[in-house]
């Protein structure tokens, strides 16, 4: 077992990797993965500019990520994997199948889409960046955080909204400005969906802003081997909204890849 600055390393046999999503760290997945870590090994990583890992960072793009993550596998020993990837972690899973294939033995898109921003997502992204640089990160943080979870479910989940609040503040600034210009210039990988030879999981929530339920449509029958799980009442956290099913059907997922 290890707990390392940047990642984290738990359990034994085969790997589930996980990549958190914007303005994350490797603690979303802390309470999620414990229970895989009886019949999987876990490996999460906070990506350039999250987290831990906050120092010296050149390239916040989707692929110059996807290449952090290959060289931290191959730190740890991690031949092959199925990458679980939450939202930008999503975005940065995509990248890595499209340049790294040959490492996965499954993808999960939780809560993220092989699609580019629309015109309008990416004006979006624009006026955010603007936001950040006038107001700072605390006060942005007071309004990013709690449309991410279903206006029913926040009530129960204060503690969690609150660690997210806590991760988000502690972001630094030029990590969220440029981690936005990223995933707004992120280029559209359905074709890389359709071509790949491995199975692929998409969780979704019904009520999610961010990967609204057309748009999930769009592409969860791209992969020839398909798993797809939609969850009402829940919307861009399902590690935290809908815990235990989220996990089983990962758990199942990795079960039916490696036996």
């Amino acid at each position: 077992m290890t707990k390392h600055a940047t990642y984290t390393d738990h359990g034994s046999g085969d790997p589930i990797v996980f990549l958190h999503g914007f303005c994350e760290s490797t603690a979303v997945w802390d309470d999620f993965a414990n229970p895989l870590q009886q019949k999987f090994r876990t490996v999460a990583l906070d990506l350039p500019g999250f987290g831990n890992n906050t120092q010296g960072i050149a390239d916040y793009s989707m692929e110059g990520m996807a290449d952090y993550v290959k060289q931290q596998l191959e730190q740890l020993g991690v031949k092959k994997c199925i990458l679980a990837g939450h939202s930008m972690g999503g975005y940065v899973s995509m990248a890595f199948a499209e340049k790294y294939s040959n490492m996965l033995s499954g993808l999960c898109l939780f809560h993220s889409s092989a699609l580019p921003d629309t015109d309008e997502k990416k004006e979006n992204r624009n006026k955010t960046i603007e936001f950040v640089e006038k107001h700072g990160v605390e006060k942005f943080m007071q309004s990013f955080i709690e449309p991410l979870f279903y206006s029913e479910n926040r009530g129960r989940l204060k503690k969690e909204i609150a660690l997210m609040k806590e991760i988000g503040t502690a972001t630094p600034q030029e990590s969220i400005t440029q981690g936005l210009a990223a995933m707004r210039d992120r280029k559209d990988r359905t074709e890389v969906l359709a071509a790949v030879k491995f199975p692929v999981l998409f969780i979704f929530g019904k009520d999610d802003g961010a990967v609204p339920l057309d748009k999930a449509l769009e592409q969860c029958h791209l992969p020839d081997n398909s798993m797809v799980y939609f969850l009402g009442k829940t919307g861009h956290m399902g590690m935290f909204e809908r815990t235990y099913e989220t996990r089983k059907a990962l758990e199942k997922f990795a079960e039916t890849i490696y036996g």
